[in-house]
């Protein structure tokens, strides 16, 4: 098995038992990572988020699969299944995740999924009617961000 593709499931055992030191140990002090909600963060922000989320999550689960890397380049394919703080509504979120290499670690971190269907579960009719709209996608946006902010602060 590549290093890499073992750093992968390091990754997401880490993520699985909720331990964001873990998850952060596989990721270089330089990381950019990506995804649909809280778009671009680097460096200590995705630790951040990554500590943040692990902290606050209810009733998680997570399945990968599908794991692939090479010396420059990885993916997996993971699933987590969770209650949404928020709103206390269920979510199965589909995620197709992208990885670049450097010096051992994750320097790059892109994580795909379809935004307006992770809102009609997270946010209900509201999701359902306007979650494809900038209005509500950038309200979820602002909040997520707003959450890492005051994280970040504590």
């Amino acid at each position: 098995m590549h290093p890499h593709q073992q750093l992968i499931e390091k990754f997401y055992t880490s993520f699985n038992k909720l331990d964001a030191a873990g998850m952060i140990s596989c990721y270089h002090g330089e990381v950019c990572f990506y995804d649909p909600v809280f778009e671009n963060l680097t460096g200590k922000e995705a630790g951040a988020m990554w500590t943040m989320l692990c902290r606050n999550a209810r009733d998680f689960s997570l399945t990968y699969s599908k794991v692939e890397a090479g010396d420059e380049y990885g993916s997996c394919e993971w699933t987590a299944h969770y209650t949404f703080s928020a709103t206390g509504r269920k979510v199965t979120n589909h995620v197709k995740a992208h990885f670049k290499f450097h010096e051992g670690l994750i320097i790059e971190h892109m994580d795909d999924f379809d935004l307006w269907r992770w809102s009609r579960q997270a946010l209900g009719v509201k999701g359902l009617l306007l979650g494809w709209s900038g209005f509500v996608i950038n309200k979820v946006r602002k909040r997520a961000r707003a959450s890492l902010k005051k994280a970040m602060a504590t």
